[in-house]
């Protein structure tokens, strides 16, 4: 297999998977697909990494020592140097309850697990994503475990079984696929952030460097098929979105798109394009400019909690331009050069800074927040965050799959009430378990993140929410005992209004059941994470933040309060948390000293407790 000559167009294939990424991020309009950047680059560096070990297992001087120390070059002083910058960074303008978090992905993004860290934390579109500005290292860990096992594949093939090699990645490559395809539709971001189901991505690109695609022949039909592939790199793009299950099936035209330029492009009009300097140059800056956009990003909305609006969009992205540039002359480059630091040095260099980040890591993450940065009353604050329910995590299901686990708070009574809902429904179960364990009850917990508790109802934001609700329904059917069944959720949400009927019917079918039902209203959304804005005001000054007004909640919440009268006519008790959280025209986020929000819809303990302490015991 020859050394194959410099392609100017992957580079240019490179700036366009790294743009997309980068506006996506931004918030850039039109680009709501973007994030399929990620994917174009898995095809890259599995056609090129793949291409020189192959090269070299075949001639028989392939060396694992020299192909890690290739990687250690082109990897590692960037990936210090942004480290040692975020923890820098975090550490001084991060509120306790968002640092907590930074120094441990920063220890997995050392490790190249960061993709197993974000896994166990959440989805990529989902949780605290604005105070994670090492998120974006997942991929870095998808490609590097993929390096450990793939070179070693090879040789394997090549020692024993050399004459199977391309049959045996298209196998390891439709098995991949066949995995990403299973688990799209799960919700627990096992296709999106693991290696088995992104292997054949980077697989796609392996199969073309071993030749494994017969060449294209004829000038018409690469100019087609170039064209193509930027086609339906375009398409994925500009038309997926959050709500797109990805990867699976979605991912295949990103894949396909990127494998057809590597495969076509060269001496085409699609291959000029793609080598049009600008182009070249911003494919030249791609690792460093994915490196530091996001961190960007992350601590301009941080900093001014808010979204970026567009003149920040543009600022932020030439300030992601210009870290790249320096990153790229100051950081990469020099690095690469074999004469000036030899495989001993790099090595060397390699493990001290790991090491060194390592120690700096391991010790922000036994200092937990750092409250010592801050004030006592920004520690206060910071605090309520953690005023949740001690089975929140046991308890609130993220995502369901049959049999659900029992979930019993109070007395070891045999519970008499039954609690079910969405992520709002965590808190209020856990002090109706208070009060039953006071008088010798108990209350079951069926509560999963997304799920309106209605009947028949599937949202893309929760999996499995109609088996789960179903199955809810069935448990209430086959155990009479349930006498009295609580129905929460974010009712002012904005999505769930479009379940009125539903709602309805499934209270009149709940009492068709014998069953007292207890509807407990809406809470009141804030603009902003309440803890984190109290104690943004407290640390850096500046005025409290503004609450919900009754005109903007009535907006948002009207559809189900309107319907409270009528509801309790018909025999529903209803607990009305506006009647508690609104003081006038604005809503209330404190109460006697207490945070009444540990973000900026969920109430704390301590916002349930005066909810339900302002009605009738239940």
């Amino acid at each position: 297999m020859a050394k194959p000559a410099y392609r100017p167009d992957i580079d240019g294939l490179r700036a366009l998977a790294v743009l997309p990424v980068v506006l996506y991020h931004a918030g850039v309009p039109g680009f709501s697909g973007g994030y399929v950047g990620v994917d174009i680059f898995f095809v890259i560096s599995g056609f090129l990494i793949t291409g020189i070990i192959a090269r070299e297992v075949d001639e028989g001087h392939f060396s694992i020592w020299h192909f890690y120390e290739r990687r250690a070059r082109r990897i590692l002083p960037a990936l210090f140097v942004l480290v040692a910058a975020v923890l820098v960074a975090a550490s001084l303008i991060f509120l306790p309850g968002d640092f907590e978090g930074v120094p441990r992905s920063a220890l997995a993004a050392l490790g190249f697990v960061a993709n197993i860290w974000f896994f166990s934390q959440s989805g990529y579109f989902q949780g605290a994503a604005e105070t994670m500005p090492l998120l974006h290292t997942w991929s870095l860990g998808v490609e590097e475990q993929f390096y450990i096992v793939f070179p070693l594949a090879l040789i394997l093939i090549g020692k024993f079984a050399s004459s199977w090699r391309t049959a045996m990645v298209w196998v390891l490559a439709a098995a991949s696929l066949l995995l990403a395809l299973a688990t799209a539709d799960n919700g627990d971001g096992f296709a999106f952030y693991l290696l088995p189901a992104r292997a054949w991505e980077l697989l796609a690109g392996s199969l073309l460097a071993l030749g494994a695609v017969r060449a294209v022949e004829g000038r018409a039909l690469r100019e087609v098929s170039s064209w193509a592939g930027i086609g339906m790199i375009a398409y994925a793009v500009f038309t997926y979105d959050k709500a797109t299950t990805f990867p699976g099936l979605a991912a295949v035209p990103p894949v396909l798109g990127a494998a057809l330029l590597i495969h076509c492009a060269p001496g085409t009009s699609a291959g000029r394009v793609l080598s049009w300097k600008p182009a070249v140059w911003i494919g030249l800056l791609s690792y460093s400019l994915y490196l530091w956009h996001w961190p960007l990003i992350v601590f301009a909305e941080y900093w001014q909690d808010a979204p970026l609006g567009y003149a920040q969009s543009a600022a932020v992205i030439a300030a992601s331009v210009l870290a790249a540039w320096i990153s790229l002359r100051w950081a990469e480059t020099p690095f690469r050069n074999r004469t000036r630091y030899s495989r001993s040095a790099i090595f060397k260099a390699s493990g001290l800074g790991m090491a060194a980040l390592g120690a700096a890591c391991l010790f922000m993450i036994s200092l937990g927040g750092w409250t010592s940065r801050f004030a006592p009353e920004v520690q206060k604050y910071t605090a309520a965050a953690n005023d949740v329910s001690p089975l929140r995590a046991e308890c609130l299901r993220t995502s369901y799959a049959p049999p659900d686990p029992a979930c019993t708070l109070g007395s070891e009574a045999v519970a008499d009430a039954l609690l079910w809902g969405d992520s709002h429904g965590a808190e209020f179960a856990w002090v109706l378990g208070e009060r039953a364990a006071a008088s010798g009850r108990s209350i079951e917990q069926r509560t999963l993140g997304s799920c309106a508790p209605v009947a028949a109802i599937d949202t893309p934001a929760s999996s499995n929410c109609a088996i789960f609700n179903a199955e809810v329904l069935g448990e209430i059917a086959r155990r009479p005992e349930l006498e009295t069944i609580y129905l929460a959720g974010f009712w002012a949400n904005g999505a769930y209004d479009k379940r009125a009927s539903q709602l309805a019917a499934t209270i009149v079918h709940l009492q068709k059941m014998g069953r007292r039902v207890v509807l407990i209203g809406a809470v009141t959304p804030q603009p902003r994470s309440v803890p984190r804005a109290l104690s943004r005001a407290a640390a850096f000054g500046g005025d409290l933040p503004e609450t919900t007004s009754l005109a903007e909640y009535e907006a948002k919440a009207g559809w189900i309060t309107r319907r409270f009268d009528g509801w309790r006519e018909s025999g529903v008790t209803i607990i009305d948390p506006a009647t508690v959280l609104f003081d006038g025209p604005s809503s209330r986020i404190t109460s006697e000293d207490k945070l009444l929000y540990f973000d900026s819809h969920h109430l704390t303990l301590a916002g349930a407790r005066l909810v339900l302490d302002a009605h009738a015991p239940q």
